[in-house]
């Protein structure tokens, strides 16, 4: 367990430069003394490290100090290579350097962890998208991927849900999310963060005036704060059904895949079950439900049933 902390606190180091004893207590989950043992240890081993006391103080390699040590445990090295080529790498355009690197890595891992590598590869496959269905083409996903790495505003034309137009925004890109395959912008406009979905950017232009980072900015403590406050701003809709076997096969279905529970009651005299769903909005509701034509029959909310009503009308009166 030591030595594996051993090599963790080395890469560290390594990854970040001069770090605080506190901050790498807090990183490997261990108490500040037991870093100050572990840089003492990496120091009796010949690992060139030193620490200097003060406000600004630190532990740190000497510069130019590098190892080629991975310390990759072998579900680690599995795992690294479960990931693959395709899906959100791709879509980023470093589909070909992932590749470069796994080679890289191949060649610098020992031979067994090399063979578990390549062996996880050929038993596992993430494809994204699904069927007849290709991957999603943001075409100025690319353009804002660079200025991501470059820390450089973009001008972009940007479509709001529900608006014919787009309004031109100059905003300072901090990160991309992939959210069951789409692909959203989280930037800084007038001092605030906004979240922007990429594929509604109509176009986007690269500045050349770069912007600065806070660094206390997380993207990820952002993603899932905003999801979560997301989720509580915006409750699920309840809708209430009657379905045939065929239908409530299809609900469960539905259901699991929204990842939310489906409450049946006794069936109907007719031989129907009722049925209790939550949809995250009733278009939602009603792109599922009215695909399952006569199986379902909504009884509730209203509005709901007046919509699917409408449908099957039209339908009727078309195929008449």
């Amino acid at each position: 367990m030591r030595a594996s902390r051993l090599v963790s606190l080395l890469l560290l180091l390594q990854a970040r430069g001069r770090v605080t004893a506190s901050e790498l207590a807090t990183e490997l989950e261990v108490s500040v003394r037991t870093i100050y043992r572990d840089l003492e240890a990496l120091s009796a081993a010949g690992v060139p490290v030193y620490a200097e006391a003060g406000r600004n103080g630190g532990a740190q390699l000497v510069d130019g100090y590098r190892t080629r040590l991975t310390g990759l445990t072998r579900k680690e090295a599995e795992a690294l290579f479960t990931a693959g080529v395709p899906g959100p790498v791709g879509d980023l355009g470093l589909g070909t350097v992932l590749g470069a690197a796994q080679l890289k890595l191949l060649a610098a891992l020992p031979k067994d962890l090399a063979d578990r590598a390549v062996g996880a590869r050929h038993r596992f496959h993430y494809d994204s998208p699904g069927w007849f269905k290709t991957s999603r083409n943001e075409p100025h996903l690319a353009t804002i991927t660079a200025a991501v790495w470059d820390d450089r505003r973009v001008e972009m034309q940007y479509r709001h849900p529900g608006s014919e137009a787009a309004a031109t925004r100059v905003v300072d890109p901090l990160g991309l999310v992939n959210k069951a395959g789409v692909w959203y912008l989280v930037a800084r406009r007038d001092g605030e963060l906004r979240t922007y979905r990429v594929s509604r950017v109509t176009t986007a232009t690269v500045l050349d005036e770069h912007f600065l980072r806070d660094d206390n900015f997380d993207l990820g403590d952002y993603w899932s704060a905003s999801v979560s406050n997301y989720e509580q701003q915006t409750p699920p809709v309840g809708v209430v059904v009657c379905a045939t076997e065929a239908g409530l096969g299809e609900l469960r279905w539905i259901m699991r895949y929204y990842g939310r529970a489906l409450k049946e009651t006794h069936p109907h005299d007719d031989g129907r079950t009722r049925c209790e769903l939550a949809f995250e909005s009733l278009d939602d509701a009603y792109t599922d439900i009215v695909r399952l034509g006569a199986e379902v029959e909504v009884l509730e909310p209203l509005d709901l049933r007046a919509r699917v009503a409408t449908t099957a009308r039209a339908m009727t009166s078309l195929y008449d």
